[in-house]
């Protein structure tokens, strides 16, 4: 039995970690704890769901010096989706000792409420590489006290396009330190990361199952006036439950958004031109299941990593095959299948031919004559997002908005979805068929002694 007590560990973390029901550790704590707590570096293997985040924030939460109030730990997460996550789970470790403070540095918030809280300083700071990689450039960080450096999922971080942020960031970080790097897979990208940036490091490989990507590709022509109409037909065919399209303009992702709501069906368009508040509520909307269809440019999709994304649609084919081979890559993870179309005019038909050529297959053009339309609207998605005007600085969590639909409104838990809050408002995502009860609740009932102003997303 691999129980925490055979760690150096505190009592008060000990028994802290005992209130969170961790008895004994996972495979991948049991060999990486060790080394982290002797502030060595580490590679290590690990999936999501494997407990990597306790393997390395036991380590560096118990290293820390608490009465010495500047950055030690910067941990760095390809979406802020993970980053959230993580972060929750840092401070319920955290618990162990008195102020421990964690902040989260993502994109898509307003940054200024983050320059601020820099100011006042943190122990921990958790976020995604782009917007770390701003606040430095800006001076609203310093990581001059640094001790340790963690990069979770740093192969999702390479295939989202986060390699040159990671880059740069290392140029503000002390040469002296600890670096822990965690990947669910070893390829030669990772292992040159490694031996850049970690001195003599541990390597800690779990035997898991290999698993292969499966995506089933296929590729129209198609004129370009009739590319819309083509995407219709292959979500009408296919009825993937979640689906992210690019486009290759800003322009092209709203006006593709626009027709496809016009045929039922419910997308939302991210690109550079949206607001912050607008980006992450888009963002929201398509990672909790209310909205199936996300139309993105390659710069706005980077940081977006979706679980159990079904397809891959690319109504424009990027002008270079890395760039298809990234874009198709969120789809078909974990073991699961996934689907990628993709659409070329006529003259377009040598970006096949490049693709083949860089992944050594023979596809070639699918009829779309053989896609269905069936001209009926598409049933609505079983999710829809509410929206709440307060959150983590109104000292909300998600415990509390639970609370009222559950124990207040009287919705069983099932019907309740994902819950994110943020520093200003939060997202819920309820069943349809109580979304009108649960709208009535959380706008009638008091949430930590106060009404909130609650708004329906459809």
């Amino acid at each position: 039995m691999n129980a925490f007590t055979k760690l150096p560990l505190t009592k008060s973390m000990i028994e802290n970690l005992g209130t969170m029901g961790y008895q004994e550790m996972t495979p991948v704590q049991a060999e990486s704890l060790p080394h982290v707590l002797k502030g060595e570096d580490l590679l290590a293997q690990a999936k999501t769901g494997s407990g990597k985040t306790a393997a390395f924030g036991i380590g560096l939460l118990h290293n820390l010096n608490v009465k010495h109030f500047r950055v030690q730990a910067l941990v760095m997460c390809p979406t802020w989706e993970l980053a959230e996550q993580v972060a929750g789970e840092l401070r319920r470790i955290a618990r162990f000792k008195h102020n421990i403070k964690i902040v989260t540095i993502c994109g898509g918030v307003p940054f200024m409420p983050q320059r601020i809280s820099l100011e006042h300083q943190a122990h921990v700071v958790v976020g995604t590489p782009g917007r770390i990689e701003q606040h430095l450039k800006r001076g609203t960080m310093n990581l001059d006290n640094l001790t340790t450096l963690v990069l979770d999922e740093a192969d999702r971080m390479l295939d989202i396009g986060f390699a040159d942020s990671i880059e740069q960031i290392m140029d503000y970080v002390p040469k002296r330190r600890q670096t822990l790097l965690f990947s669910a897979t070893f390829p030669e990208p990772i292992l040159e990361l490694s031996s850049r940036f970690q001195k003599n490091a541990q390597r800690v490989v779990m035997d898991v199952e290999h698993e292969e990507n499966v995506i089933h590709q296929h590729f129209y022509e198609s004129d370009w006036e009739a590319k819309p109409d083509v995407v219709a037909q292959i979500l009408d065919t296919h009825k993937p439950a979640s689906t992210l399209v690019f486009c290759n303009t800003k322009q092209q992702c709203r006006s593709l958004s626009t027709f496809l709501k016009s045929k039922g069906f419910p997308s939302l368009a991210i690109h550079g031109d949206l607001e912050q508040k607008d980006r992450t509520e888009v963002l929201v909307r398509f990672s909790n299941g209310s909205t199936p269809i996300l139309v993105a440019t390659d710069v706005a999709a980077r940081g977006i990593d979706i679980s159990g994304l079904s397809a891959v649609i690319n109504f424009d084919l990027p002008f270079e095959s890395e760039v298809y081979i990234h874009r198709i890559g969120r789809t078909g993870r974990a073991g699961n299948e996934g689907m990628a179309f993709s659409l070329m005019t006529p003259k377009e038909r040598f970006r096949l031919e490049d693709i083949n050529v860089m992944m050594g297959t023979s596809f070639e053009v699918s009829d779309v004559e053989e896609l269905e339309s069936s001209n009926q609207a598409p049933p609505p998605p079983p999710m829809v997002t509410l929206s709440i005007n307060g959150g983590r600085k109104s000292k909300l969590r998600p415990g509390d908005i639970l609370g009222a639909l559950t124990k207040e409104g009287g919705i069983a838990g099932s019907c309740v979805g994902k819950i994110n809050c943020f520093d200003f408002y939060s997202y819920v995502a309820i069943d349809r068929s109580v979304v009108d009860r649960a709208e009535e609740a959380l706008s009638t009932k008091k949430i930590k002694g106060r009404h909130f102003i609650i708004h329906r997303h459809e």
